[in-house]
C-alpha cells in the first residue's frame, strides 16, 4: 500500500514522503497513530500544492530576514549602563539589554537569537550577532555608554 507520511518515521522516511508499506502495517499502526495517510491521486496533489505554498512562504520569510539584516547592520545601537570612573560597568550588558535597545528602535528580536562572545563589562564598541532566519544572521554594532553622558 502506498502512503504519505505525516510525521518522520525512523524506519521509513521523513514527513511528506510517499512510501510503500505492507497493508497491515499501514492500516493497523501508521494511519491510526496519525503518522500517515493513504496515498490517492487527490492526497498526492494536495501534498504537492502544500509543498509549493510552504516553499513560497519560506522564500518570503527569507527575503524579509535579508531586508531586516541589511537594516540592522546600518543601524547604530546605543546601550546606556551605569559605569564607574574607570569605564567599568556596574553589572553587565547582556542580550536582553540589546533586545530592549532594538525594541526602542522599532525592531523586535528575541533575546535568545542575539549572541555575544561574552557579557559586556566595559564601556566601548562591541559586535553581536542576531540570527534572523535559518541561515541569515546580522552583525550588530553596539556602543555602550555611561548613563547620563548623552545629556551632558
Amino acid at each position: 500500500m502506498k502512503i504519505i507520511l505525516r510525521k518522520d518515521v525512523a524506519t521509513l522516511g521523513d514527513a511528506g514522503e510517499v512510501v510503500s508499506v505492507k497493508n497491515g502495517y499501514a492500516n493497523n499502526f501508521l494511519i491510526p497513530q496519525g503518522m500517515a495517510i493513504r496515498a490517492t491521486e487527490g492526497t498526492i496533489k494536495a501534498l504537492e500544492t502544500e509543498k509549493k505554498q510552504q516553499a513560497r512562504k519560506i522564500e518570503l520569510q527569507r527575503k524579509n530576514a535579508r531586508d531586516l539584516a541589511a537594516k540592522l547592520e546600518q543601524m547604530p545601537l546605543k546601550v546606556q549602563a551605569k559605569a564607574g570612573e574607570s569605564g567599568k560597568l556596574f553589572g553587565t550588558v547582556t542580550a536582553s539589554d540589546i533586545a530592549e535597545a532594538l525594541k526602542q528602535q522599532g525592531v523586535e528580536i528575541d533575546r535568545r537569537k542575539i549572541s555575544l562572545e561574552a557579557p559586556i563589562k566595559l564601556l566601548g564598541k562591541y559586535e553581536a550577532e542576531a540570527k534572523l532566519f535559518l541561515d541569515i544572521t546580522a552583525k550588530l554594532t553596539i556602543e555602550v555608554e555611561a548613563e547620563g553622558t548623552a545629556a551632558e
